[in-house]
């Protein structure tokens, strides 16, 4: 069972814990719906069995092993500015990654790696009412304690150091992170998250091979615009890409 952070102002305030769940984000945005559900609210499991990532992949996660949450945010941004939610996770993932081990770097958009294996996944969705981004739901799935993947690019944070990891201990490191960058957000310091992100950016100015359809092209990353397009430098120009448009060649 998980407690109630006490180093935060709001994030985990209303902490919600089901011992099993088809996905966190589904349950955080039924609650959403609701005009009670606080901001900040935290849906965590122990055994999330059809978690969502990115580009509709499933994320598999041991049981007890790892930390599986969602958060609900209502953040003051249009839709066409979401994208600094992903910052904003994506920060803080590594902000709390940092203070237990180096190489940490954000793979476009929002996988966060170590020594070039992934350790969390993360997913941004909203909720719109027209030109309104009514809440946001930003869920995490970050390897603590497990030690055994199927996937040899994947890693944790007790295989990347050696110790074993209190998962209530870590989850008020975490959401103490969260809202921290979130913060930042609300103060309307987009610059810095955006100056923070790119600092991060793995292979950020590499010239590297990508696969965009069909073809593999050379190029090098410039940028990540306010809409979260990856901007890449190929023969020269500048183009941008939405998420399932490009991909690293070797990561495919």
């Amino acid at each position: 069972m998980y407690k109630i952070p006490a180093s935060t102002l709001f994030v985990g305030k209303n902490l919600v814990f089901v011992p099993d769940c088809h996905s966190t984000n589904s349950l955080a945005m039924d609650l959403g719906q609701r005009a009670s559900a606080a901001e900040g609210t935290v849906v965590i499991t122990d055994n999330q069995y059809s978690g969502r990532g990115q580009r509709g992949n499933l994320w598999i996660s041991e049981p007890g092993k790892n930390l599986t949450f969602s958060v609900l945010l209502k953040p003051n941004v249009l839709p066409h500015q979401q994208f600094v939610l992903t910052q904003v996770v994506a920060l803080a993932v590594a902000d709390y990654i940092t203070t237990k081990t180096n190489a940490v770097k954000i793979k476009w958009p929002n996988d966060i790696l170590v020594n070039e294996k992934k350790i969390c996944g993360i997913l941004i969705e909203s909720s719109l009412s027209g030109a309104v981004v009514q809440f946001v739901i930003a869920g995490a799935g970050l390897n603590i304690n497990q030690t055994v993947f199927q996937n040899p690019r994947a890693t944790s944070l007790k295989l990347e150091t050696g110790k074993e990891f209190n998962l209530n201990t870590e989850l008020h490191e975490l959401l103490q992170a969260v809202e921290v960058r979130y913060l930042q957000l609300r103060e309307g310091n987009f610059a810095k998250l955006q100056h923070d992100y790119l600092q991060r950016l793995y292979r950020l100015g590499e010239q590297q091979e990508f696969k965009t359809g069909s073809e593999i092209v050379k190029g090098s990353i410039e940028s990540v615009d306010e809409q979260g397009r990856l901007q890449v430098k190929i023969d020269g120009a500048t183009k941008a890409f939405n998420l399932k448009e490009i991909s690293f060649a070797d990561w495919v």
